[in-house]
């Protein structure tokens, strides 16, 4: 096991959003434990965390599928903890009147984040692309700072509370391209790490997020913490709409999502060709 003489410090990274916070509840509050790791963890919004990864200074985290595709040569996907699904994907949105055809530049969440990859990969004009945290676009593009804004996370459920309107729904033109549910994020472990180690990180996040399931009540209080004043409904939503089958266990379908995006990306030359394979089962350890 990890550490077996002493015990050996493992960074975990994860956002502030409900869905990350519910899975990881237990473990950032000791509840699970892996034998043989200090665990450290660190709440960063997830272009943050895309960042970190990047430079190779996080052990665990969770990151955008958009940002797995650069990084391979030192981390692998875990099987565990990952954002899919229908009908939850980033939304286009700007004040009413503009049209799609008129829109030349966008707000985005970052530009390694998998809603910018979608962006490019259906909008190829749209090549002004201005950075802003998340949580800064809607009120950005309802006061007039940007013509349109790419959305994400409990933005779908909000944006009209801004005076918003949507202009394309990506997730929508993903599943009627692909069929498939759309990969959003997922969480990577270094495999420097080795496969045991790994197998254990992956083993304590699925207790993590098991925890979560029989004791809610007990962990709002620490999603709430993080959510950033949202309301309760909205951040349940939030949970129910990002943690799902997908999260518990990618499967066969959630492996095709994942690597149909990163193929497509390869295939516009958004992404560099690796040879690694995402999957901790392909040799990913």
């Amino acid at each position: 096991m990890i550490g077996s003489q002493a015990e050996r410090e493992i960074t975990l990274g994860f956002s502030p959003c409900p869905n990350d916070t519910f899975i990881f509840y237990a473990l950032a509050q000791g509840k699970v434990k892996i034998p043989g790791v200090a665990l450290k963890t660190l709440i960063r919004d997830v272009e943050e965390l895309n960042s970190l990864v990047f430079q190779g200074n996080l052990d665990v985290s969770k990151i955008s599928f958009h940002t797995l595709g650069y990084i391979l040569d030192s981390y692998v996907l875990l099987d565990v903890g990952a954002a899919l699904g229908k009908g939850c994907g980033p939304l286009l949105v700007t004040v009413p009147g503009r049209d799609l055809p008129d829109i030349r530049q966008v707000l985005v969440p970052g530009i390694h984040t998998t809603a910018t990859l979608l962006l490019r990969i259906f909008y190829p004009h749209i090549e002004d692309l201005v950075v802003m945290r998340y949580d800064e676009i809607m009120p950005a593009v309802a006061s007039g700072k940007g013509e349109a804004g790419l959305i994400i996370h409990e933005g779908r459920f909000t944006y009209s509370s801004y005076g918003l309107v949507a202009l394309a729904d990506l997730g929508e033109l993903w599943e009627k391209e692909t069929g498939l549910p759309i990969p959003l994020g997922g969480i990577v472990a270094k495999r420097s790490l080795g496969l045991e180690n790994i197998k254990a990180i992956q083993e304590a996040i699925s207790k993590s997020l098991e925890y979560s399931q029989g004791h809610f009540q007990e962990a709002w209080p620490f999603i709430e913490e993080h959510a950033q004043e949202m309301e309760k409904e909205v951040a349940k939503k939030h949970i129910s709409l990002y943690v799902n089958e997908y999260t518990a266990s990618l499967g066969r379908e959630g492996r095709e999502a994942v690597t149909r995006l990163l193929e497509l990306a390869k295939e516009r030359s958004i992404l560099p060709l690796s040879s690694y394979s995402p999957f901790l089962d392909a040799g990913g350890g």
